[in-house]
């Protein structure tokens, strides 16, 4: 562990990753250490900051590579020139050597390369943090890819989550990071990338999307050959497309990019809320484009290692959720977030719509194309802070996912209004899950399960209705008894009361005058009193 912490360390101090801070922006004690840093001893050399973070990212291995990817979508966020160089990070990872993949290849199959396969090429054709692609030809004729894990790959990811473990574990005794969960977050994040490792989990994934866009017009995806499929190898149809990424080549095309970039929020939308099974790893390295009809162009997804789904409920109220902030009704979104049980129960509703008022007024009154998903998100955690509001691990992925894809969309088109394109699928979709065809639809769903029930509804309401009446007849008798106890309890009492006086009055006649005199005196008040005392104590 302090040995990958050390690499860690040498590799950021190596490639000088501290000239990227603003230095401008920190706290005046903060610049003056960061001036006196031993790290300002090493030259930074003549590569420039973008390459720097891009080698950086690749010697620290697959996790970082991960992000670096995902800031690569974003260029909106980031200066030109080190987008530039994160984007090499979506298929130009370093490859390891053919002679490797060759191997791995025959071990996994448990066939010879020329068994498997007419042609193989050992050049691959891209190369990323986990695996690397090659061509290839089965003898059958179909032209295919064959991915391939790297080999050593799980021990470094291990080492780097275990390193992300104790940072979390550290974080959640700090009382303000622990709303955003970070162990739980980290233990999400790390089911979702493990997957990545098991070629099967994606083949089948890659199967099951593949299903829920058969035919359709907005995305293609290729198939799998299960035969050539193992744990740590992975043969796929080979697609011919466009690199997303690549506008020069698809303004060459003359493809609607309006069309493509709407296209992309639509297929989002589509996964989330009429499949529930989203791909969660949609940079542009993993996105191709048809272009054979350029006014109506297509999307190719591959890799579908990291998927997402959500809970019904979650569906729900996160759709409930964005159409509440179309609409600006944020008591609507502080009703749902409490409701959800996202912030405590004991919140009061109009002082956290206030609050998120206060906070996304300002970015809503923008024109829609100006507003970004990313600046709601941001502006949504700090209010969250004010009120404890818990980070969602079940919606991390997801968010992530929309902030890819609008960084995509914007891309490809700086003008898209994400919010005026998502806004009429969500409300459809509600009316939809809502109205009487949602309904319909529910009970089309149940009625394999209906049609057994209903034969047996007879004798299910007879047992029913026996079980009601067994019921009633317990009530009916432990309410007789609790009667009969009240009863005796009562009586009970009544007795203890006269013991407690009849004692109180003989106790007061022998205190007045000895037992001995009674006979002699006529103080007839206190042997009145001794007699209705001795009456009381026999009267038990």
């Amino acid at each position: 562990m302090s040995l990958r912490l050390f690499k860690i360390l040498w590799v950021i101090a190596r490639h000088r990753l501290d000239t990227l801070i603003p230095m401008e922006r920190l706290p005046f004690w903060l610049r003056a250490l960061m001036w006196f840093s031993p790290l300002r001893l090493m030259a930074v050399g003549r590569r420039t900051r973008g390459e720097r973070l891009r080698l950086a990212l690749e010697a620290l291995g697959p996790i970082f590579i991960k992000f670096g990817q995902m800031l690569s979508t974003r260029r909106d966020l980031l200066p030109e020139d080190i987008a530039d160089e994160l984007k090499r990070l979506q298929d130009q990872v370093p490859p390891f050597p053919g002679e490797l993949a060759v191997a791995r290849v025959e071990k996994e199959l448990e066939m010879s390369l020329v068994e498997a396969f007419a042609e193989f090429e050992q050049m691959p054709l891209a190369s990323a943090s986990i695996a690397q692609v090659h061509a290839a030809k089965l003898h059958s004729g179909e032209e295919v890819v064959v991915k391939i894990i790297r080999p050593g790959i799980d021990r470094i990811m291990r080492q780097d989550m275990a390193l992300m473990y104790q940072v979390a574990k550290l974080l959640s005794k700090v009382p303000e990071a622990r709303r955003l969960r970070p162990v739980e977050v980290i233990r999400d994040y790390e089911s979702t990338l493990f997957d990545e490792l098991d070629l099967y989990k994606e083949a089948a994934n890659t199967s099951q999307l593949k299903r829920n866009f058969k035919d359709s017009p907005l995305m293609f995806v290729p198939t799998i050959y299960w035969p050539y499929t193992r744990r740590h190898v992975m043969v796929q149809e080979r697609i011919r497309g466009i690199p997303v990424a690549d506008l020069e080549t698809l303004t060459a095309k003359g493809a609607n990019l309006k069309k493509l970039a709407e296209r992309g929020v639509e297929i989002f939308f589509t996964q989330v809320f009429r499949d529930n099974f989203f791909h969660a790893d949609m940079h542009p390295g993993n996105i191709f484009v048809n272009c054979d009809n350029p006014e109506d162009p297509q999307y190719i997804a591959i890799d579908c290692g990291i998927v997402g789904s959500l809970t019904r409920e979650d569906q729900d109220y996160l759709a409930r959720n964005l159409l509440a902030f179309f609409h600006q009704d944020y008591y609507e979104v502080a009703a749902l977030h409490i409701e959800s049980g996202w912030v405590g129960e004991n919140t009061r509703a109009n002082e956290f719509a206030a609050a998120i008022r206060t906070v996304c007024e300002p970015i809503l009154e923008k024109p829609l194309k100006d507003i970004s998903f990313g600046q709601v998100l941001l502006g949504l955690f700090q209010t969250a802070r004010r009120f404890n509001m818990e980070v969602q691990p079940q919606l991390v992925l997801l968010q992530k996912t929309l902030l890819n894809i609008e960084g995509l969309g914007r891309q490809l088109y700086p003008e898209l209004d994400l919010w005026s394109t998502a806004k009429p699928y969500l409300e459809q979709w509600m009316k939809e899950r809502a109205g009487v065809s949602g309904l319909w639809e529910s009970l089309k769903r149940q009625a394999p399960e209906l049609s057994h029930q209903l034969p047996e509804l007879p004798v299910l309401a007879h047992q029913a209705l026996t079980r009601m009446e067994i019921e009633h007849r317990q009530r009916h008798q432990q309410v007789n008894a609790i009667h009969h106890m009240q009863r005796h309890m009562s009586r009970q009492s009544k007795r203890q009361h006269r013991l407690r006086i009849g004692l109180l009055l003989v106790a007061i006649a022998l205190a007045w005058q000895p037992l001995s005199t009674w006979a002699v005196t006529q103080d007839w008040p206190i042997l009145a009193a001794a007699a209705i005392g001795l009456l009381l104590l026999l009267w038990q």
